[in-house]
């Protein structure tokens, strides 16, 4: 029996991805444009062609997209699409800026929000990028485009995926599942969610 795969685009350092236990036992398919994390694939999420077309049961892209110029989304979400199987999902989870102007509109810029693997993490950092990793000459981890709940599922709207859900998550964070098929139930949806951790 082969084992589902999932594809971690914008990887980062190996151990460092928080994922859903729901995908310990699958096969993961490591993508990173940046060669030193020793990705699977050597490649920009906005041009997966070493990816066969429907290879991927799901796509987890968590802290990658905000690194995107906003033209190039779009490029990104159509090749997460493009490698799904029809039955497929992808899980995006960005900076929710919304939430973020809060701590910005309380002069909370540079307050410490909470403690990630990385470091401290602040307003600044969830706005402009990890800023530690950027002083330290690690200018990929610059964010350069930026999402609300609403511009997410603009941006989500832009390729044809079937079902779309959004959700807030703690440390001020978005994550939206697409899917190329609808679920067959809110029960089935509900069931693919709580799998995800949302």
């Amino acid at each position: 029996m082969t084992r589902p795969v999932l594809i971690n685009a914008g990887c980062g350092p190996v151990g460092s991805a928080r994922l859903p236990t729901m995908f310990d036992q699958w096969q993961h398919v490591r993508v990173d444009i940046d060669p030193a994390y020793t990705p699977d694939v050597v490649a920009s999420v906005t041009n997966l062609s070493a990816i066969p077309s429907g290879a991927a049961d799901a796509v987890w892209s968590a802290h990658c997209v905000e690194h995107l110029y906003s033209h190039e989304v779009r490029a990104a979400l159509t090749e997460f699409y493009r490698v799904l199987a029809d039955d497929g999902f992808i899980c995006v989870i960005v900076p929710d800026l919304q939430a973020v102007a809060g701590f910005i509109a309380a002069d909370k810029l540079h307050d410490v929000i909470y403690q990630s693997a990385m470091g401290p993490i602040t307003a600044h950092d969830m706005l402009f990028g990890f800023g530690a990793a950027i002083a330290s000459g690690n200018i990929s981890m610059a964010h350069r485009c930026g999402f609300t709940p609403t511009a997410m599922l603009q941006r989500m709207s832009e390729v044809p995926f079937d079902e779309v859900v959004i959700r807030r998550r703690q440390n001020l964070e978005i994550a939206v599942v697409g899917r190329k098929i609808r679920s067959n139930s809110s029960a089935e949806r509900d069931a693919l969610l709580a799998a995800l951790e949302l």
